[in-house]
């Protein structure tokens, strides 16, 4: 991945922005907040009694409204909204389920017939591959958003994430994952969910926290670029795999076909730092989600910003490259946006900031940076709310 930054005025615009109650966010691909502060914003929200998000348009996981695997501009909207719209968009989960007879697997594991079953059942009978060969995820999408022009950014403001059915599915399989050679048989493990405790268990004993959140969020590749597979990420955006883009996160895409179109998918309802199966407890979810179009801001990279942290996300299919590129952006960005030296700069993210593997599944690979904003004790980043 290109480690190439805007240049120190635009960063410093972008900055200011925030600093004057817009949202401050982070070069490259940064993501997500903290899991305890998520739960914090939810909790609160709770007691506080608001009302659920109304969306303007419902995006329903009918096949006419999936895309089997990749991106691209000539690819048909299947909805149009405008600047600032609230989308509710459902997304399904395939693992586990074949396409030659998608009924047995629930049948098998007698699981419910219900909504998401059967919009999973219909969209194997009737959405095609890509005709060129291209694999990768069942998408949502694309969205078409009115206003956004190449060179915009689009926020897209994580409001709810909302589990559809009361199982997961994680599989382990040969040749796939981390450890392709060490499998021998396929499986696949069904997570029964305890809302009330907020786990998935598919064994007495285990208990996995649920945590939600989208796989896939990605605008269209320009024009240039043609159709592209959907399971390596890139600057669009796409399979990030990156589990802290939970509720309350916002995404800054970098625009760059009219229209954005954005499209979503890979939905899970939890996942440890580096997917090393190859896939998380992979749920059928519905995101709700807020569109803006930025005419002031023009960022090259996906970026985001959340309560807590800034995070800088390194792509490469090397792992080490990947970590060096979440490096020089953490590093750039302290010094670009927050004023610090190089040399300062990278003394704060070798004292304070926390570098994970996010994903070594996904042929291109990822690490990221953690960056405590608590941690500049003479700044202040507002957010937005509700």
């Amino acid at each position: 991945m290109s480690t190439d930054n805007p240049d120190q005025n635009q960063r410093r615009t972008f900055l200011k922005n925030a600093a004057k109650g817009s949202i401050a966010v982070l070069s490259l691909s940064s993501i997500a907040t903290s899991a305890m502060a998520i739960d914090e914003v939810i909790h609160h929200k709770k007691t506080t009694g608001s009302a659920p998000v109304k969306p303007d348009h419902v995006i329903r996981s009918i096949p006419e409204n999936m895309v089997w695997g990749y991106y691209g501009a000539d690819v048909p909207p299947v909805a149009k909204v405008k600047d600032g719209d609230v989308v509710e968009i459902q997304t399904i989960n395939t693992t586990g389920i074949t396409r030659k007879d998608p009924e047995a697997f629930f049948k098998d594991n007698n699981l419910p017939l219900d909504e998401q079953a059967k919009d999973i059942i219909e969209i194997y009978k009737n959405v095609k591959p890509e005709p060129s060969g291209l694999t990768g995820h069942m998408l949502t999408g694309p969205i078409y958003i009115e206003g956004a022009e190449p060179g915009d950014t689009l926020e897209v403001r994580i409001l709810d994430i909302v589990l559809r059915s009361g199982y997961g599915v994680n599989a382990v399989w040969p040749k796939g994952g981390d450890l392709p050679d060490a499998v021998t048989t396929r499986e696949n493990f069904v997570y029964k969910y305890d809302t009330k405790k907020h786990i998935a268990s598919f064994k007495n004993g285990i208990e996995i926290p649920i945590k939600p959140f989208m796989g896939v969020m990605a605008v269209s590749p320009g024009p240039e670029k043609g159709r592209v597979s959907s399971i390596p990420p890139g600057p669009y955006g796409g399979n990030m795999d990156l589990k802290h883009l939970v509720k309350g996160t916002t995404l800054y895409l970098p625009v760059s076909t009219k229209g954005a179109l954005f499209t979503t998918g890979d939905c899970h309802a939890g996942q440890g730092n580096g997917e090393i199966s190859g896939v998380a407890i992979e749920a059928s979810l519905t995101l709700i989600a807020k569109f803006i179009v930025r005419k002031d801001i023009h960022v090259t990279h996906v970026r985001a910003e959340t309560p807590t942290h800034f995070i800088a996300l390194g792509l490469d299919p090397d792992l080490g490259i990947a970590m060096k590129n979440a490096a020089t952006q953490a590093t750039s960005f302290i010094k670009d946006e927050l004023g610090y030296t190089f040399n300062e700069a990278l003394s704060i993210c070798s004292t304070g900031v926390d570098f994970e593997v996010t994903q070594v599944v996904d042929k291109t690979l990822g690490a990221h940076a953690m960056i405590p904003k608590s941690i500049f004790t003479n700044k202040k980043f507002e957010y937005w709310k509700g």
